[in-house]
């Protein structure tokens, strides 16, 4: 049976890695890629048809999620992967203050449109993403026949650990964030059938900001250590909060 892999955030970035990713296995699985913004064009020739199906949609609105499931149908997703999430920086100060990430997140510049428009993408699109296709999640339980369990990988962030906040500022994304893990664990043991992953990837340069960030490594990097994670996954082990090595981060 061909398994089914789910991916967001899929026209740039970790999202577009992964799809290259499994797309390019012997055996490639059947993959849902979704984003809100088109498929970039250029990357289309590389890309089987047959393999790779794209669909451009919101996750943060419940009714074009929801209708983009019932286009999909029933059976089971065996592998989500989220990459889909916005860093949180206020526009007026990335426009004035270009390349300074930490002048865009200060508590002296945060405003409410940010912050909520953070939460409402990076939190709320989270649950809204997991809460629709569910049914499918558990269809792919249902399949497993003494197999792997079906596994939801969520891209987290280090700056979503309370424990591990130093520094101060980055607020938007570290509240949209610590939200997303309380939302993933509470998941987790909710849906216990399923393994629910909570991984941090590294600093890394996907796009989210529109300049490089001091000591940013490439995706493809990253990816490497964030595959050897997500393979390694074991019936169990499900509402975990780690980093690209398998390290735990604490909450």
């Amino acid at each position: 049976m061909t398994e089914t892999v789910l991916i967001t955030g899929a026209s740039s970035g970790f999202g577009l890695a992964f799809v290259k990713h499994y797309s390019s296995l012997p055996s490639p699985p059947s993959i849902i890629a979704l984003d809100n913004q088109s498929f970039p064009e250029s990357q289309l020739p590389s890309l089987n048809p047959k393999t790779v199906r794209f669909f451009q949609v919101d996750i943060t609105s419940p009714n074009l999620l929801s209708d983009l499931a019932q286009q999909i149908g029933p059976g089971p997703i065996h592998l989500i992967l989220h990459c889909a999430g916005v860093r949180g920086l206020v526009k007026s100060i990335v426009q004035s203050k270009p390349g300074d990430v930490a002048a865009a997140e200060t508590l002296a510049v945060m405003d409410k449109e940010t912050m909520t428009k953070t939460f409402e993408i990076n939190t709320w699109g989270t649950f809204n993403l997991i809460k629709t296709f569910l049914p499918n999640i558990q269809d792919a339980v249902r399949s497993e026949q003494g197999g792997a369990p079906p596994r939801v990988i969520i891209l987290s962030s280090r700056m979503g650990s309370v424990a591990a906040n130093v520094g101060g500022g980055g607020y938007a994304y570290r509240v949209s964030k610590a939200a997303l893990n309380a939302v993933v664990k509470s998941v987790s043991i909710d849906v216990p059938e399923a393994s629910f992953l909570l991984l941090h990837p590294g600093r890394v340069e996907t796009g989210l900001v529109a300049w490089k960030e001091e000591g940013a490594i490439s995706v493809e990097e990253s990816l490497i250590d964030c595959l050897k994670v997500i393979d390694g996954m074991k019936r169990g082990e499900g509402g975990k909060f780690l980093d690209r090595f398998g390290k735990t981060i604490e909450w």
